[in-house]
């Protein structure tokens, strides 16, 4: 089906919100906003605050391209509340917005499948964290309902532990300690039932964390990514189902370390993510010949199936 921009009708894209992540997905949504402009569609852009859906209910908005990242935007409220209004919106709808932004429950989803994912505990409270320390040393902490690496540090003995666990504590009751793995971290964009080309990142920082993804000039993404065709065609169907295995759809993102054996572990699924200047789902489109603009045309197009 050819879609025309005026067939959109009039677009909504939401940005900022409440979460943690907010400084981020006002960036990533003035880049939405800008790229659906230069395509010609008729968009508007919302900073989302807790009145945002009586100004999309009077606003006479045809659809919604969310770039909401975190709690209300990525976690299945912002979806539940649009399908009650009758708007279709970009991305992953109730559920797999709710399951992809818990990442212990994705991790417990992919241990139920079967899928690679290091091993982990959920600390609720300060005795949790000798349950934490029985899975060995080193760990990675961090809370279970942030995303963009925000509260996450490596714990290497029980003091660490305690440090980390308070650190991401104050944006989430409850943290996640996960098995360390030492290797080459990937990441897979999705984009409809199409795994991207792998991106490789290499940072001088202990992990991918949040200065490396936002604010570092030293982080490294390589595309191609340097593994041989048929690893990298492994990894991506591992990523489709992870995807898969949430229940997410229309576009996203799987993060996937390579231990020094050459294993595979899922980390988790992001259903909302990044679209600023360093962010790799567009730098992946980019790789198989789809500019930014193109970009976010066919993601919204995806709402079309929708109406």
């Amino acid at each position: 089906m050819t879609i025309a921009a005026d067939d959109f009708g009039r677009v909504a894209v939401l940005m900022g919100g409440w979460a943690a992540e907010r400084e981020v997905s006002l960036v990533s949504g003035q880049a939405v906003l800008e790229g659906l402009l230069r395509g010609g569609v008729n968009a508007h852009g919302i900073d989302a605050g807790k009145d945002v859906l009586s100004i999309l209910a009077a606003g006479g908005y045809d659809r919604v391209f969310n770039v909401l990242h975190g709690r209300g935007g990525e976690d299945g409220v912002i979806q539940g509340a649009l399908e009650i209004l009758g708007l279709p919106y970009t991305g992953s709808g109730v559920m797999g917005s709710a399951i992809g932004m818990d990442k212990y429950r994705t991790k417990l989803l992919f241990q139920s499948l079967g899928l690679p994912t290091p091993g982990f505990a959920l600390i609720r409270s300060e005795d949790g964290l000798g349950a934490a320390a029985e899975l060995g040393f080193p760990l990675m902490i961090k809370p279970a309902l942030e995303g963009s690496s925000i509260g996450m540090s490596r714990a290497d003995d029980p003091d660490q532990l305690r440090i980390a666990w308070r650190k991401a504590a104050e944006y989430d009751s409850h943290v996640m300690a996960e098995c360390w793995v030492t290797g080459a971290e990937y990441t897979a964009a999705v984009l409809g039932r199409q795994a991207l080309p792998l991106i490789k990142l290499e940072t001088p920082h202990a992990f991918y964390d949040y200065e490396a993804k936002y604010e570092a000039d030293d982080t490294r993404y390589l595309i191609p990514c340097g593994l041989d065709q048929a690893t990298e065609s492994r990894l991506q169907a591992l990523a489709l189902r992870a995807f898969d295995a949430i229940g997410a759809s229309g576009w996203g993102r799987v993060d996937i370390l390579m231990d020094e054996q050459q294993n595979p572990w899922l980390i988790e699924v992001n259903t909302v993510p990044g679209m600023t200047g360093h962010s790799l789902v567009p730098m992946a489109a980019a790789a198989v010949g789809i500019e930014f603009d193109e970009l976010v045309w066919r993601i919204l197009a995806q709402t079309m199936e929708a109406s």
